[in-house]
C-alpha cells in the first residue's frame, strides 16, 4: 500500500522500515538520508535509524528538507544548500561568515557532526564540529544546468566517507563530481572514469 502524497505513512509499515534499516545496518559503510518531507522519516524514524547507525558505528549523511534539524540529532553530517539553510536557521546567509555562523548554531542546536553547505556558483562551505570551517570554489567553468548536483554531492560524499575517507577530502571530491554534472545538460551523472580523469587534471 503506497499512501497518497501527503499522507502519514502508515504505523505498521513504518516499523518495518525502521526494524529493517536496524538490522541491516552493520552490513554497510555509510548511511544517507534523503529527506522530502513527505512523512517517512517524520515522528521519530529518522532519529531511530540514525541512533541505529550509531550504535553500529556506521556514518550518516543527511539530505535535509524543512526546519526541523532534531530529527537529524547524530547525524555525521548534513549537507543543506544555502536557501534550506537559512530556513532552518531562520536567518539570511549571504555570504561565507554568516553561512559559518548558521551552520555552527544548528551544528550546536542538534548535536550534529557536521555540515556541508552548497552554496551554487559559490561553491561550497565545510564546516566541522567544533566550529573548523573550509571553504571549496566551485568547480565548473560552464554550467549548463544544476539538475541533480545536490544529489551528486550526497552520493559523493556518502561513498568516499563510507571508503574510509575524512570529510574533507570527500567534501573536495563531491566537490569536484558536482562540477562535472552541472557541465552537462539534463539530470546527469557523474562517471568514475571521469571524476578520476578531473582529480587527476
Amino acid at each position: 500500500h503506497v499512501p497518497l502524497a501527503g499522507a502519514a505513512i502508515d504505523e505498521k509499515t513504518a516499523k518495518a522500515m525502521v526494524d529493517a534499516a536496524a538490522k541491516n545496518i552493520a552490513d554497510f559503510g555509510a548511511v544517507v538520508l534523503s529527506d522530502y518531507d513527505k512523512g517517512v522519516l517524520a515522528d521519530g524514524r529518522a532519529r531511530a535509524i540514525i541512533d541505529a547507525a550509531n550504535a553500529a558505528g556506521v556514518p550518516v549523511i543527511v539530505d535535509p528538507k524543512g526546519d526541523g534539524y532534531d530529527r537529524y540529532r547524530g547525524a555525521s553530517l548534513v549537507t543543506p544548500n544555502r536557501k534550506e539553510l537559512e530556513q532552518a536557521a531562520q536567518a539570511a546567509a549571504p555570504d561565507a561568515e554568516a553561512i559559518c555562523a548558521a551552520a555552527r548554531q544548528l551544528i550546536d542546536a542538534h548535536g550534529l557532526g557536521g555540515m556541508l553547505v552548497t552554496r551554487s556558483a559559490d561553491g561550497m562551505t565545510l564546516v566541522a564540529k567544533g566550529g573548523d570551517a573550509h571553504h571549496l570554489p566551485a568547480e565548473s567553468r560552464e554550467v549548463f544546468d544544476v539538475s541533480g548536483a545536490g544529489d551528486t554531492v550526497v552520493a559523493a560524499v556518502a561513498a568516499m566517507i563510507a571508503s574510509g575517507a575524512a570529510t574533507h577530502d570527500a567534501a573536495r571530491v563531491a566537490n569536484t563530481a558536482a562540477g562535472i554534472v552541472v557541465g552537462k545538460v539534463g539530470t546527469a551523472v557523474c562517471h568514475a572514469a571521469e571524476l578520476i580523469a578531473a582529480l587527476h587534471h
